[in-house]
């Protein structure tokens, strides 16, 4: 077992997290998104970034949107890559370690019905981008709750890549965040547009989303 799976496996399963998972809990309550500037545990950090490291070229696929059948690449939309993670890098694993902790806090506390859980690893090259979307609209999907935490040590206002949060369809101002190492942010899926926009440099984040169970007359959602 090399470092990085020894450090997974002690990270142990479910973390609890309670001052920080009480932090965003009560964000989302009060407004339906938290903003949280260098929230992630170090060690989480670390973790995720050397597993992000190791990622090869081949690893990646080229992002797309929709789901399943309608699922598309639009380069004038997105740009990004992704890869998704499985729990198979010692990064992969703490955090999907970490992000069950916080889904058992919710659940509890907020009586949300989150079901599952996926995520990817992203990059977006210099001047690549993400056009405004929601992650999942009303009736059609069922992400519910969005969480996002990046790896960019030393990240400049210059640099540009932030995360823009629109409160609704008729806001043009909206809530930026850097995407600096470590911190989160964690919206309701269905409620807040939001964009990506381009950068001066090699943008790295990890992107995920929960979601509840939306299993009907033998369709399993979300799928296996």
């Amino acid at each position: 077992m090399n470092a990085l799976s020894s450090a997974a496996e002690s990270s142990g399963d479910g973390i609890i997290d309670d001052p920080l998972f009480a932090r965003i809990a009560a964000d989302i309550y009060d407004t339906g998104y938290s903003v949280i500037r260098g929230a992630l545990p170090a060690t989480l950090t670390t973790l995720l970034s050397l597993s992000q490291a190791q990622l090869k070229k081949r690893d990646y696929s080229e992002a797309g949107i929709g789901r399943l059948a309608e699922h598309q690449t639009l380069s004038t939309i997105r740009n990004d890559e992704v890869c998704w993670i499985d729990g198979s890098t010692g990064g992969g694993k703490a955090w999907l370690n970490w992000t069950e902790g916080l889904r058992h806090y919710l659940n509890c506390h907020l009586f949300m019905g989150l079901f599952s859980f996926e995520s990817h690893f992203a990059h977006y090259a210099p001047g690549h981008f993400y056009k405004r979307h929601y992650d999942a609209f009303k009736g059609r999907s069922n992400r519910v709750l969005s969480v996002v935490t990046y790896l960019n040590d030393d990240w400049q206002q210059d640099d540009g890549g932030e995360l823009v949060l629109y409160q609704n369809n008729d806001d043009n101002r909206g809530v930026r965040v850097l995407p600096e190492t470590g911190t989160l942010v964690v919206f309701l899926s269905e409620k807040f547009p939001h964009e990506v926009l381009p950068a001066a440099r090699h943008r790295f984040s990890v992107a995920g989303w929960y979601r509840v169970n939306d299993s009907l007359n033998g369709r399993v959602d979300p799928p296996r």
